[in-house]
């Protein structure tokens, strides 16, 4: 069986016969979360060898996605798809997600337009 993870977070799974399936979802219970008081949170969460905290030089190496590739990435699409959607210059949106270059103001506000509604700007910019 192979599990695959659907844009709107839900999961389905691909039997051995080709057969897909949406799987129930799945809620944490934070029950046992909520009766801990806080130092046991701590505790608990520095006992996870996968979950340690960074060290300096870890953050220092760490760099921020840019708001460009996250709203990109969040409507997923290609970078060629949302610079051809939104009428962007593909080399502008590639120096906006590299770090080369920095949205102006104007272009900072149209990006905030496109993730509060981007089939409002995308009927707006086909009309």
């Amino acid at each position: 069986m192979v599990r695959r993870r659907l844009k709107d977070g839900r999961w389905y799974s691909i039997d051995s016969d080709g057969k897909e399936r949406l799987l129930p979802e799945r809620r944490p219970d934070w029950s046992r979360l909520d009766a801990m008081t806080e130092e046991e949170k701590l505790a608990a969460a520095r006992s996870d060898p996968d979950a340690q905290p960074l060290t300096d030089a870890q953050l220092k190496r760490m760099r921020r996605i840019s708001p460009a590739k996250h709203l990109r990435w969040k409507l997923g699409l290609s970078q060629v798809e949302f610079a051809a959607r939104f009428h962007i210059p593909l080399g502008t949106l590639r120096d906006w997600e590299q770090h080369r270059t920095e949205p102006d103001r104007a272009a900072r506000a149209y990006l905030k337009v496109i993730a509060a509604d981007a089939g409002f700007v995308e009927r707006a910019l086909a009309s």
